[in-house]
């Protein structure tokens, strides 16, 4: 099974992540910041993938430790449930539309962190939230996961566009480590990922 359980603790948070690559449905996140609940909420699900997340964090600051930790923690429990990336597709490209709101993800899950962004946001952010943030979240989850990622998003509305991106990137991810029945070899010309 690929599963993994990744914690880490700080003096400005807590973070645990369990994620299972192979079940989906099992799904609850609790970070304090409800938007960015929804946000993971929708990348499992449309990803396929089971994922509880619970994080304490210096909300009275302001929300940046806390996705950003969420991130490194979550990076590392998807880089651990994949392992050796025996039989996995390694790529995927995928468009999805929200109304409005369209993103395209491509993804190489090859153990090379990166990541190219082109998504715009209002200067209101949301709410509480930098729209900014976001930008960094998935920076931080690619470099921690070993995933290159090229993400873009356009729209009018900042939920449609925002919740795009984390969509498509679930399924994108989905696809791309989806293991093919019967190939057991790493997918790399190297030999090792």
């Amino acid at each position: 099974m690929r599963q993994a359980e990744v914690t880490r603790k700080t003096n400005e948070t807590a973070i645990s992540v369990t994620v299972d690559l192979d079940t989906e449905g099992n799904i609850a996140v609790e970070t304090g910041i409800p938007f960015f609940d929804h946000m993971l909420e929708s990348c499992a699900r449309h990803g396929r993938f089971s994922l509880m997340v619970t994080a304490a964090g210096d909300l009275e600051i302001d929300c940046h430790h806390t996705i950003e930790d969420t991130a490194i923690v979550l990076g590392e429990a998807l880089s651990k449930a994949l392992g050796e990336k025996r039989g996995i597709r390694r790529f995927a490209h995928m468009a999805v539309p929200m109304d409005e709101a369209i993103a395209v993800v491509t993804l190489d899950l090859g153990g090379r962190g990166y990541l190219v962004y082109d998504a715009a946001f209002s200067p209101n952010g949301f709410g509480a939230i930098p729209a900014d943030i976001f930008e960094h979240f998935f920076y931080t989850l690619c470099i921690k996961a070993g995933i290159t990622a090229h993400m873009k998003a356009e729209g009018r509305n900042d939920h449609h566009i925002c919740e795009a991106l984390f969509k498509t990137f679930g399924v994108a991810f989905s696809i791309a480590a989806d293991v093919t029945p019967g190939r057991t070899e790493i997918p790399s010309t190297k030999g090792i990922i």
